[in-house]
């Protein structure tokens, strides 16, 4: 007759072995994920992409307005006005101390004062469909996903914080768009 010791590590071994197959399973199934979320993540910027190229682009937008202005030696200076305010479509700089939120487009600047709103009244980090309500946006996967991109490319330049997976929160030391934290 067996000893129960010997029984008993009997059962331990093959609850240790199976324990054992299923986190290699696991293992597995979470590297094919990455894969996957790779992948559509690539899927997602080829289609935003092809998305941009094929947008309109308004003629008055490609060429700089100037405006004359003048000096106090009397002479008259052009400067653009292009230099002055946002595009749309417009790309996002990296962010640097001082640099104000008029650089952006207007749609940026609508994400970063949500989440300016949110930072002052002490209340945590958006989702992407919470961003998309918050602006009278129906939740449907792309415009949350058009969001996505934009978060995350403000998150790329350095604009924004992901602490956790999509949730977002503007980074320290980012200002008001009146140059107020």
């Amino acid at each position: 007759m067996p000893s129960i010791v010997g029984l008993l590590e009997q059962r331990e071994f093959a609850a240790r072995r199976r324990v054992d197959e299923l986190r290699e399973e696991a293992d597995r199934v979470q590297a094919e994920l990455v894969v996957a979320e790779r992948d559509w993540e690539e899927w997602n910027i080829a289609r935003s992409r092809v998305g941009e190229v094929l947008a309109p682009v308004d003629e008055t937008e490609d060429h700089a307005r100037t405006e004359r202005t003048a000096t106090a030696e009397g002479r008259t200076e052009e400067t653009s006005s292009a230099s002055r305010a946002a595009k749309p479509k417009s790309q996002v700089p990296v962010w640097r101390e001082g640099l104000a939120w008029s650089v952006l487009s207007v749609d940026y600047q609508r994400i970063l004062q949500a989440l300016a709103d949110r930072c002052r009244l002490g209340q945590g980090p958006l989702t992407c469909q919470e961003m998309a309500a918050l602006f009278g946006l129906d939740a449907v996967p792309a415009k949350v996903e058009a969001l996505r991109s934009k978060a995350k490319r403000l998150v790329a330049r350095g604009w924004l914080a992901e602490q956790q997976p999509g949730r977002f929160m503007l980074v320290q030391g980012v200002t008001g768009p009146s140059g107020a934290s």
